[in-house]
């Protein structure tokens, strides 16, 4: 590589470090908002319900929803305004539904409540697009130490977000958890501000460096690879917001535990989804993305173990914690997956494909997961692990086959 050449790697690897460090404090602050939300949406949900709370997780399903939602609107705003907009408006967009949603408790309207929910949703459909920004800003041989760095800014949004929960839950008592809700606005004009410092590079065109267009999409996603990372993306990130929505409910309303209490342990839940994301980058370019996405099934599979032995505290706890760390190692591996899948200018297509599908399915898994714990019981959506992770590691396993027996 001549003088010149690494130079110029020089200064695309620093800019990339600017733009990923940016980055990974607005994720962090963005980020807030899912933990808040989802330790005292269904117990909002629950109060304002009458005597069927089936519904209770509802506007969790809401949240997730509009996850699904943001991820078709960022790649429409992406193109046409530029991704550092369309971050902005994203935490706009969260403000407004954090006033929205404080105003459907005031109202004790269910669903205008989760209305609000649905706009936080949408706003978090936004900040998921972070991590593909970060990666697709930096240098091929960054591009999993990127991502890790995004999600690991989550162990901020872990603390933030549960302690907002908490401390601001009765600031408008006896209009309980409104005022968690209201705390979003200003947590989101400091994220505005941070964004603000954002220099991306321009995106990619819908041509290649060589004038190559564009791959169909349907030609993207029938790759095995593409299908093993999308499939493993879904396995883990639904069945830990399966278990995530339903953990407060069991921990409260099943078992007595405050309300606090299940907060700790979300937070607890969320610092482990991110905390080992300032190493799990070094352990995908060691081993590899299969092997890193393997070892999160095996701890998710350890998750149900541990929540199968007993609903004491620290059972709840310490299954939470699994299924954090579990869903790290299994989302980051299957996101470099993905990541490796297409090419640049085939990014926002693809990206957008991926997030609707994965947060239509989250969403359908935050919804039954309220029906399912009022139905049977915090023992048997346990259950629900077994089988999707056996598939995925299936599929793992399949693709580490592929790629061993592939011509060098």
């Amino acid at each position: 590589m001549s003088a010149v050449e690494t130079s110029g790697l020089d200064r695309q690897l620093r800019a990339a470090k600017r733009n990923v460090g940016i980055l990974t404090l607005a994720q962090s602050i963005l980020g807030a908002c899912a933990p808040l939300t989802f330790s005292v949406g269904g117990l909002a949900g629950y109060q304002l319900l009458g005597a069927d709370k089936s519904l209770a997780t509802a506007p969790l399903t809401g949240y997730n929803s509009g996850v699904a939602i943001g991820a078709v609107l960022i790649a429409l705003a992406s193109r046409y305004f530029g991704r550092k907009v369309s971050f902005m408006f994203g935490a706009a967009m969260a403000a407004i539904g954090g006033a929205v949603a404080a105003i459907g408790l005031f109202r004790a309207d269910f669903w205008l409540f989760a209305f609000g929910l649905t706009l936080i949703g949408i706003a978090g459909g936004f900040t998921q697009k972070i991590r593909f920004a970060a990666a697709d800003a930096s240098p091929s041989f960054y591009k999993g130490k990127a991502i890790s760095w995004i999600l690991a800014g989550g162990i901020v949004s872990a603390i933030v977000g549960p302690q907002l929960a908490i401390l601001m839950k009765d600031y408008y008592a006896p209009v309980v958890f409104a005022g968690a809700f209201v705390a979003i606005i200003p947590l989101m004009l400091v994220a505005i501000v941070t964004l603000a410092f954002l220099k991306l590079p321009p995106a990619a065109g819908t041509t290649g460096l060589n004038g190559e267009a564009a791959r169909p999409l349907r030609e993207i996603v029938m790759t095995q690879r593409f299908m093993t990372g999308l499939i493993c993306g879904i396995g883990t990130f639904a069945l830990m917001t399966f278990m995530m929505t339903g953990a407060p409910l069991a921990m409260v309303v099943g078992c007595g535990f405050s309300s606090d209490l299940a907060s700790l342990g979300i937070q607890w839940h969320v610092i482990a989804m991110f905390a080992p994301s300032f190493f799990t980058g070094m352990l995908i370019s060691r081993f590899g993305t299969e092997k890193v996405v393997l070892a999160g099934l095996v701890i998710l599979m350890a998750c149900a173990v541990v929540a199968h032995m007993g609903v004491a505290l620290w059972n709840f706890w310490f299954a939470l914690v699994l299924l954090g760390i579990g869903w790290n190692f299994g989302f980051i591996g299957a996101t470099a997956i993905i990541a490796s899948s297409y090419r640049p200018h085939e990014a926002d297509k693809v990206q957008g494909f991926h997030d609707i599908v994965l947060f239509g399915t989250v969403a359908l898994a935050s919804f039954l997961s309220g029906k399912v714990f009022f139905t049977y019981g915090w023992s048997v959506m346990n259950l629900a692990i077994w089988p999707v992770t056996t598939v995925c590691i299936v599929l793992v396993l399949l693709q580490m086959r592929r790629t061993a027996q592939a011509p060098a």
